[in-house]
């Protein structure tokens, strides 16, 4: 029996097999738009995110510059990813982790958490000034035990840095160079400040887009200098927060848009049934905001964007008809023609 892909040597450990994920054409999108527009697929790593690169490198960095130790207790704030990534890469490297997350995210990523060995301290949501926000609550943690380590990744730039140096170079790799425009949301800002840093110096005219949900500040930010909250809200978890951090800092953006939760409603139900491809809520904004760069930089451009996790962790929210009813979003109401349309006709977008 042949196959035509080779199979890997025995790794020594499950952290290892995060990273070179595969890059796949939505071929519908593509059709629709004239452009080719990619999806690198994250989902693919071991705690099933794109996370998972983030974690590995924030903890490999720390036992390399000796902050780590063996024996010690990895805490951390997190809406859920970084927390299922850090509890597997944790577990590999010998470590037990603390995990601090606000309440209302999906049911499914408190259970993986739990499920990949780590312990969750689960504290009521509320604003970044209040003093029991999720990543003050894991600082404090940490603080109060000198076997404790803060993995920090909204400051810790090595979060950017997996990025800087291994996602983006797949990609570019994978590609063989030749990519016109890069789609990200932002969260931490590790994934679009590596990754658009990466892109910016390899080729200054690849266009770097920031996708931002409603009731998120970050569109805003890049307009006007302020954290000013969009109209609305969202139901994407992990994205949009209302700050300047470290890892945002090294993002350089060429193109910013504000779209609705219906569009990345819509969006997902789309390439779900023209292609098999199931997304999260954060990946669904992320190829709704490949919709629009395509429809404004015209026929014939290659854009890259992610499958930033399973899509089974956005199945109580995004695919769930009963909880999109109390948002008065109608999966079924929004024709991908039309919306692509309408993109073509819409300059509410942002050049920089």
């Amino acid at each position: 029996m042949s196959t035509d892909m080779p199979l890997s040597k025995i790794l020594d450990n499950i952290s290892q097999t995060i990273g070179n994920t595969d890059l796949v054409k939505i071929q519908s999108l593509s059709k629709l738009t004239g452009c080719e527009i990619l999806l690198k697929c994250e989902h693919q790593n071991p705690g099933g995110s794109i996370k998972d690169r983030a974690a590995l490198q924030i903890v490999k960095d720390a036992i390399a510059s000796g902050k780590l130790k063996p024996g010690m207790t990895i805490v951390e704030g997190t809406a859920g990813n970084t927390g299922i990534g850090l509890a597997l890469v944790a577990k590999a490297l010998g470590f037990n982790l603390i995990v601090v997350m606000p309440k209302g995210q999906t049911p499914e990523k408190e259970r993986l958490i739990e499920l990949h060995g780590a312990q969750l301290v689960l504290v009521d949501a509320c604003p970044f000034a209040n003093p029991n926000h999720f990543y003050h609550t894991a600082r404090r943690i940490a603080e109060q035990n000198e076997d404790y380590w803060w993995a920090d990744q909204f400051e810790n730039t090595s979060n950017y840095q997996a990025h800087y140096q291994n996602t983006a170079p797949e990609i570019w790799q994978q590609t063989d160079g030749q990519i016109d425009a890069f789609v990200s949301v932002c969260g931490t800002g590790g994934t679009i400040g590596g990754n658009s840093k990466f892109f910016a110096e390899k080729n200054p005219n690849v266009l770097n887009w920031l996708v931002d949900p409603d009731g998120s500040g970050i569109h805003n930010y890049l307009k006007t200098g302020k954290y000013v909250a969009s109209e609305g809200g969202s139901f994407t978890e992990g994205i949009a927060i209302m700050r300047l951090v470290e890892n945002f800092k090294a993002a350089k953006i060429h193109r910013s848009v504000n779209l609705p939760d219906k569009d990345l409603v819509a969006i997902s139900r789309f390439v779900r049934d023209q292609d098999g491809i199931v997304l999260g809520s954060s990946s669904a904004l992320n190829v709704a905001g490949a919709l629009f760069a395509a429809a404004k930089m015209g026929q014939g451009k290659r854009i890259v964007t992610f499958s930033c996790d399973l899509g089974e962790r956005s199945y109580s929210k995004l695919w769930n008809p009963e909880f999109l009813a109390t948002k008065e979003i109608d999966p079924n109401n929004q024709d991908i023609a039309d919306l692509f349309s309408r993109y073509q006709a819409s300059e509410n977008y942002l050049s920089l």
